[in-house]
């Protein structure tokens, strides 16, 4: 039964990430608490009306190229869910790259952006917008990692 749903999961996830979109992780947000980002980041931050049009400007600054970023995600992750059945090692190679260089270019961007939040609202205020973005990524990030196999997973499975 195990390696029925492990065939299957494979199946639907390479058609499930082959579909996605650039608002592929705004969705698992979305779905996961039943409200946009963007709502709960601003029950969240709850920023004084004098510090708000400067810190909600940097926070879509921000948006714009996190976006970037999570559309690079997805399309490493079809490029896995693509070739998950005949990986190689240069395939494996590339994709761990790419996501390594992906995962540092995100934590560059929040290092970017805590200064430009930390002159906006203060040091306190910017920290909390990074924890919030943290758990977010984090949260996104599990979402997708139970939604695709690990490597090797179906060979493990086939030889039980």
């Amino acid at each position: 039964m195990k390696k029925v749903f492990l065939i299957l999961l494979v199946a639907v996830t390479t058609g499930v990430f082959s579909q996605t979109s650039d608002k592929e992780d705004l969705e698992v947000i979305q779905g996961i608490y039943g409200k946009s980002k963007k709502e709960l980041a601003v029950a969240y931050m709850a920023i004084p009306e004098a510090q708000s049009v400067a810190f909600w400007k940097t926070y879509d600054e921000f948006e714009m190229e996190r976006k970037a970023l999570g559309k690079a995600k997805v399309a490493i992750i079809n490029d896995y869910a693509s070739n998950y059945a005949g990986l190689t090692d240069e395939s494996a190679d590339k994709i761990a790259k790419e996501s390594l260089k992906n995962n540092a270019d995100y934590q560059k961007l929040l290092s970017k952006y805590y200064g430009k939040y930390k002159k906006v609202v203060g040091a306190v205020s910017a920290a909390k917008i990074i924890q919030f973005e943290n758990y977010m990524q984090t949260t996104v990030n599990s979402e997708m990692q139970e939604a695709i196999p690990f490597i090797g997973e179906m060979e493990a499975i086939k030889t039980k």
